[in-house]
């Protein structure tokens, strides 16, 4: 009764706000929404949802080694998110252009609502499989939304309608971590739980105030979900197949380091489960601040392939400064500066992408791409898991070297063609 009221009271409050005329509210809403209401909601919406996963995502290992997994079975839960998401996004989004984007953004969200709860009263291991499962199925949101994006703003708007929900979710996943270090001292359930209402906060606003965008409902592309040969072609490809292998193997180092952060900081530094949040909270800032301040700065005077090579080089020595730190404060340094590259890399990759295909192929190649992400976070954890059995910090070692790959194939990104039409078909 008391979480409906407060969410009730939560949506009035937002109402007023939106009527309440010359209030600092409004005009800031005018400045930097454009007066687009359903941009504003969206952005709530990837706030709120970044703010669950932040919050769970520091105390995943911690909570599941009470469940007696190893580290190859972390490594395992870590990756069934990624799986589950590869398989059920480009239905989700099928289903999505049928049946409509609201039905389907409440339909995911309150699936990954269920999973944190079911996280919090898990009885078993098998419990934690199943939710991470669940939440993986149901998390289309992000591309739901950016859809919505599509459906209501012209062209030339939405690179910066994208940037906002890009933006918004990388500050919710900066507090998330912050409201983890607070929560777990009461208890370790009580995270998830907080996720939990958070997430279900989202699902309200969702019902409430988002109206339906698709004007074109049933009308759904024909053809298989998977398309395995496209994939493999795209990797080949005169032109965009470079950046995609980097955008994998970087990914795949990516997703060892997510993984490995977590059993080296406890079972090594001896770190607990606050200072494991207040680390992440820490990478979080370090990210937005990156995003806002430097990309364009160091973009413009190096350009984008010296910077994405300069980002990655970044990256190699983080890798290998992790493999040796056995202090708190090197540990968390280093790991600051890995943030630093992750928040180079996705971007400059997506614009190196967008300038190596022209605007007929460019949706395909970025699909490509998106599932060169999800294959990256699929196996990093994975290998990660299976390696640390011998040497935990040996993960961070393995990222190093991938990442010296990448910087040998972006070295040879010398000379760029012409913005054309990949056919991958």
């Amino acid at each position: 009764m008391l979480l409906k009221f407060l969410v009730l009271r939560i949506l009035v409050n937002i109402h007023l706000l939106f009527r309440e005329k010359g209030s600092r509210f409004r005009l800031f809403f005018i400045f930097m929404f454009k007066n687009n209401k359903n941009l504003f909601i969206i952005a709530i919406i990837a706030i709120v949802n970044a703010l669950g996963y932040g919050i769970i995502i520091p105390l995943l290992y911690s909570y599941s080694i009470k469940f007696g997994l190893n580290d190859f079975q972390n490594g395992l839960l870590f990756s069934l998110f990624s799986l589950c998401q590869f398989i059920a996004t480009p239905l989700i989004g099928r289903l999505s252009d049928k049946y409509g984007r609201r039905p389907l953004l409440i339909i995911s969200i309150s699936g990954t609502a269920l999973s944190f709860l079911m996280m919090a009263f898990a009885p078993s291991a098998i419990f934690l499989f199943l939710a991470r499962a669940l939440d993986g199925i149901t998390a289309g949101n992000l591309p739901v939304a950016s859809a919505v994006i599509s459906d209501t703003m012209e062209p030339k708007e939405r690179a910066r309608g994208f940037g906002i929900i890009w933006g918004s979710f990388g500050f919710g996943f900066a507090i998330g971590p912050a409201i983890s270090a607070f929560t777990v001292g009461f208890g370790t359930t009580l995270p998830f739980i907080v996720a939990a209402i958070i997430t279900f906060i989202a699902v309200a606003i969702t019902f409430f105030f988002l109206p339906e965008t698709n004007k074109n409902m049933g009308m759904t592309q024909k053809g298989p979900l998977f398309n395995f040969v496209k994939l493999a072609r795209a990797v080949v490809d005169p032109d965009v197949g470079k950046t995609l292998l980097i955008s994998l193997l970087y990914t795949f180092s990516f997703g060892a380091f997510i993984f490995a952060y977590q059993p080296v900081a406890t079972k090594i530094l001896g770190l607990n489960e606050q200072q494991i949040s207040i680390n992440f909270t820490i990478f979080g800032i370090v990210n937005l601040l990156t995003q806002f301040f430097l990309i364009q700065r160091v973009t413009r005077a190096l350009g984008e392939i010296r910077g994405l090579l300069s980002a990655i080089l970044l990256a190699v020595a983080a890798f290998a400064g992790l493999f040796f730190a056995r202090t708190y404060i090197w540990f968390t340094f280093i790991g600051m500066l890995l943030g630093v590259s992750n928040s180079f890399v996705n971007p400059l990759i997506q614009s190196l992408i967008s300038k190596e295909t022209d605007a007929k192929s460019q949706g395909e190649i970025l699909g490509v791409n998106a599932s060169y992400v999800s294959i990256g976070l699929i196996f990093g954890p994975i290998v990660a898991g299976f390696i640390a059995t011998y040497s935990l910090p040996s993960p961070f070692l393995l990222g190093s070297v991938v990442c010296m790959a990448c910087v040998f194939i972006t070295w040879l990104l010398k000379n760029h063609h012409d913005a054309r039409v990949v056919h991958l078909e």
